[in-house]
């Protein structure tokens, strides 16, 4: 199960937040919080259930 453990302020910022915690080898997924094709809005930062205390911790560390 995927959850969440970003709320990200664009599409810009989720995508810098993935490429971190990738780089970490956590998976991630990015999803729009208003299915708008748009670039402005949230965008949830989703981590597998399993990896979610280590994405916090590393997302902790980077002061996100």
């Amino acid at each position: 199960m995927w959850t969440i453990v970003y709320m990200a302020p664009s599409k810009e910022t989720a995508e810098n937040v993935k490429d971190y915690l990738e780089k970490e080898s956590i998976l991630v997924k990015i999803r729009p919080v208003n299915r708008c094709s748009c670039k402005d809005g949230y965008y949830e930062v989703l981590v597998p259930e399993s990896e979610i205390e280590e994405a916090h911790s590393i997302l902790y560390q980077t002061g996100l």
